[in-house]
């Protein structure tokens, strides 16, 4: 289905413009950082998806520069003797898991070969060790946590493009389609979340279709149904938040008895009304429907209370491994003062807090450090200061003259990495050591260049958190050269 689409995709831009050539026989050489394929043509580097080393390949030209170029495959002459049969019936299409077609192995060698050339070629940096990357034990239904989209504007398949057939139901319930904002997949397996996620988001598209309930319409902004969020722990409990743009209450009550009903064991079901023109729910009001408004996560020895709005790494399993790394790293003794930067629900600051005298954990979002006290309290962790605000604003140097000079700091940022700011005051404060946990390689070689000034990069390891895409985070241990 994906080679199909693709290549009506590349006549529509072979008729917009004939300039663009088409290249025959190109044979595919390496990954790129954001999980592209590269090639080279005419001494320009090639960017394109969907591909694996050693394979062969036709491919159209969509974007020339000066030192690259972008493509869209229009046929794989002849595959790589890598290549995997994809094992998802989306594949393609829904933008997920774009690596599945490439052997796990082989994908943990990509993904430590993107660290190190991040951290050497961006930052600049010399790093004195390099720890085998650690994959992941489980390679499908790793996530648990899943949002979901509905939609009035369903992706078309192959057979009815093909057999130009009527379209009676436009609607979908899945993921968007990379690209086209308004288009969404209906998703009829993931192998992404474990049962009964496939099971409750087919039931609710099961209903809403046979109860003409509306799925929303993202230009026009109208319709009943928005968003599905679907939550499952360790613990074996489960919480799914239904998201309605209307408020029908005779029709979300329905809707919500019959899904309690056919799913008992869904132990937090709640709904919000969303009616601001994007999907976030932090500034919404969640109502509990059923059960309580939180599931709980265990880690060790140790239990977190996870809300409808708290972050929680999705990936149970290896987040508790990236925890360990994390922790062993920081050397703790029991003695020293440690500040858990970008604490979420205080997952690292309470993991931690065991070998150390007193953790400070610093967040953004006031319900996640709600959460942080709670998890606290929970676990009899008496050591745990915990405080919310930006990061930027908070950590400054009368912070530390207030609470104490860090012996330890571990940073845990979003994305886009630590605000210079905070890298500032962390270079103030002079911590002995630094463990900086990273989501992205790119902007964490950006700020240990920063870092480097004062601290030697001691290790680096690298954890595969989400098989079968590109994403890796990795685990730096820097010291202070002093």
């Amino acid at each position: 289905m994906y080679e199909y689409l693709h290549k009506i995709l590349i006549q529509i831009v072979v008729s917009r413009n004939k300039k663009l050539p088409v290249y025959e026989n190109v044979l595919i050489s390496d990954v790129a950082a954001e999980g592209n394929a590269i090639a080279k043509i005419d001494d320009m580097v090639l960017f394109v998806e969907g591909v694996i080393p050693g394979d062969i390949v036709t491919v159209q030209i969509t974007k020339k520069k000066k030192r690259y170029c972008e493509g869209r495959v229009l046929e794989v002459v002849q595959k790589s003797p890598d290549r995997l049969d994809a094992f998802c019936q989306h594949f393609g299409v829904c933008g997920g898991c774009k690596w599945q077609i490439l052997p796990y192995d082989k994908q943990l060698i990509y993904k430590e070969k993107q660290v190190k050339d991040q951290l050497e070629r961006i930052g600049h940096v010399t790093v004195e060790e390099y720890l085998p990357i650690l994959g992941s034990e489980w390679k499908e239904f790793y996530r648990n946590k899943l949002e979901f989209t509905f939609s009035n504007k369903r992706w078309i398949t192959e057979d009815e493009v093909r057999t130009n057939a009527e379209i009676f139901n436009s609607n979908a319930v899945g993921f968007h389609v990379p690209r086209l904002f308004d288009k969404v997949v209906d998703i009829e397996q993931c192998h992404l979340q474990g049962s009964p996620s496939n099971e409750i988001r087919n039931f609710i598209r099961t209903f809403a279709l046979e109860h003409n309930y509306t799925f929303f319409d993202i230009r026009n902004h109208a319709g009943l149904l928005r968003n599905l969020i679907i939550r499952t722990s360790s613990t074996g409990e489960c919480m799914v938040i239904v998201v309605f743009y209307d408020n029908e209450s005779d029709k979300i009550e329905t809707l919500l008895t019959a899904l309690h009903q056919e799913f008992p064991q869904i132990s937090s079901l709640l709904y919000i009304i969303n009616q601001k023109a994007n999907d976030t729910i932090g500034d919404q009001d969640v109502h509990v429907f059923h059960g309580n408004d939180h599931i709980f996560e265990e880690m060790e020895n140790l239990r977190f209370k996870i809300g409808p709005k708290s972050f929680y790494q999705t990936n149970s399993r290896q987040a508790y491994e990236l925890y360990k790394i994390a922790r062993e790293f920081a050397q703790l003794t029991g003695n020293e003062l440690v500040y858990d930067l970008y604490t979420g629900t205080g997952t690292i600051a309470n993991f931690v807090a065991g070998k150390a005298k007193q953790v400070i954990g610093i967040e953004y979002v006031p319900e996640a450090i709600e959460d942080a006290k709670v998890n606290s309290n929970i676990n009899s962790i008496a050591n745990t200061l915990f405080y919310a605000g930006d990061m930027k604003d908070i950590l400054t140097d009368e912070f530390i003259a207030k609470h104490g000079k860090p012996d330890v700091i571990i940073t845990d940022p979003p994305r886009a990495g630590m605000h210079e700011d905070v890298v500032k005051t962390i270079l103030n404060a002079q911590p002995k050591r630094i463990v900086y946990v990273s989501c992205n390689p790119a902007t964490q070689a950006r700020d240990l260049q920063l870092l480097s000034e004062a601290y030697n990069i001691k290790k680096s390891r690298a954890v595969d958190m989400f098989p079968h895409t590109q994403h890796v985070e990795n685990v730096v241990l820097l010291e202070f050269k002093a």
